[in-house]
């Protein structure tokens, strides 16, 4: 593949608009991300960078706007197009999406059963391959409630690369997950990177997990886009919204009145006891 080739993106979001209910969750947004590159797309619950994320893979229509993936906008052709695209993705959800009735194996087995007409063998081979990638060597037999939480998103992300995706959704990839498990699902999508060069686009509201894992960062606040750059560009922006979730500070409709937490402690808050 050629220089020129790596450098073009592979998904393009134009102007994408969406409603739920009447409610706007999406407001203008556009994006690009480059060959080999992992976005991670920042911001607190309720910003829209799920929907976001289900308009990347499909399965989610816009209100108006474009979505195009290899150059074909997904957001206007049949399904079955939709789905020869989609076999060039693979997306591991917020919560792994394991069926608890079937083997880790059988998970990730999945997609190739699905997708391809290899043997039964041949599968069984390639997915005990995929669970090794992300260091699940072993495990093939075991049911989905007798693994821990990282190693459930570590088996999520083995079935999501089970068709060998150039395309990889990560859905708040370290969620409910403690600090140092986290930390090992921020270093397997590096090394899931490194060795296969995939195109990796990331949700999180996890700060160090977006500037250890980014090429750039998108920041996504009530449905736009407010800023978006590299980790040094991100960390020197004096948008206030960017400040504001890079420092840590509370909106302040949501910091309580005074005169509530004077109510409630019985004196004033920050001075002596009321009379």
């Amino acid at each position: 593949m050629s220089s020129a080739d790596s450098s073009e993106p592979v998904i393009v979001v134009h102007d994408l608009v969406t409603h739920y209910g009447g409610r706007l969750v999406l407001d203008q947004v556009s994006l690009e991300v480059r060959r080999r590159e992992t976005l991670v797309i920042l911001g607190g619950s309720g910003c829209g960078k799920s929907t976001l994320l289900r308009h990347l893979v499909g399965l989610a229509r816009p209100t108006s706007g474009s979505v195009r993936l290899f150059g074909e906008d997904i957001c206007r052709i049949p399904e079955s197009e939709l789905n020869r695209i989609r076999r060039r993705i693979g997306m591991s959800f917020q919560g792994s999406a394991l069926l608890n009735s079937m083997t880790v194996g059988e998970n990730v087995a999945l997609p190739l059963r699905e997708h391809t007409r290899l043997e039964d063998s041949t599968i069984r081979v390639m997915a005990r391959m995929k669970l090794d990638q992300v260091g699940l060597a072993g495990v093939e037999d075991y049911l989905p409630a007798q693994l821990s939480g990282g190693m459930k998103k570590r088996a999520g992300v083995a079935r999501a690369l089970a068709m060998d995706p150039e395309i990889l959704l990560f859905d708040e990839p370290s969620a409910g997950l403690d600090p140092v498990i986290a930390a090992g699902i921020d270093h397997l999508i590096l090394k899931l990177k490194a060795a296969f060069g995939v195109t990796i686009v990331v949700v999180t509201h996890e700060l160090a997990s977006a500037f250890l894992i980014a090429d750039r960062i998108l920041l996504l606040d009530k449905g736009r886009v407010v800023a978006c750059g590299t980790p040094e560009e991100i960390r020197a922006s004096q948008h206030p919204r960017v400040r504001q979730m890079l420092d840590r500070q509370p909106d302040s409709e949501a910091a309580p009145g005074q005169a509530y937490l004077d109510s409630l402690f019985g004196f004033k808050v920050g001075g002596g006891a009321k009379a």
